[in-house]
């Protein structure tokens, strides 16, 4: 049986973005485990801001890359970003608003419940 996963509220984790599919797993939501090299944990809503600086560092997610069956992102898509490059564009005051009922708990072994607060955008 799966364990459910959790949010950073102690609660079961929503979806965070099926349009574009979202995940380590491709299955909408932010879940982690071994195969997540990136700790993709914290949903985002993206934004040009963030967009232009995760190119500027080597991640260009507005790109296709038919590989992964991965169609570009926009501004207002929801996405599972690494907890790293979240942090890093925080770093640079570029951090996109986040959803926290869909961000997963592992992200608060990285940063404080207090940061992310200040990001966090209500699930509509």
């Amino acid at each position: 049986m799966k364990n459910e996963s959790l949010n950073v509220y102690n609660e079961p984790l929503k979806i965070c973005g099926t349009n574009p599919i979202t995940g380590a797993y491709r299955d909408g939501c932010c879940n982690t485990g071994n195969n997540d090299i990136g700790t993709h944990t914290v949903c985002a809503i993206v934004n040009n801001s963030f967009l232009k600086f995760s190119k500027s560092m080597g991640n260009d997610l507005t790109k296709d890359n038919p590989l992964y069956n991965f169609k570009g992102l926009k501004e207002g898509d929801k996405w599972c970003l690494c907890v790293s490059r979240w942090i890093e564009a925080y770093n640079e005051n570029v951090a996109p608003p986040i959803i926290l009922e869909s961000t997963h708990i592992k992200t608060l072994e990285y940063i404080s419940i207090d940061i992310l607060e200040k990001f966090n955008i209500k699930k509509k």
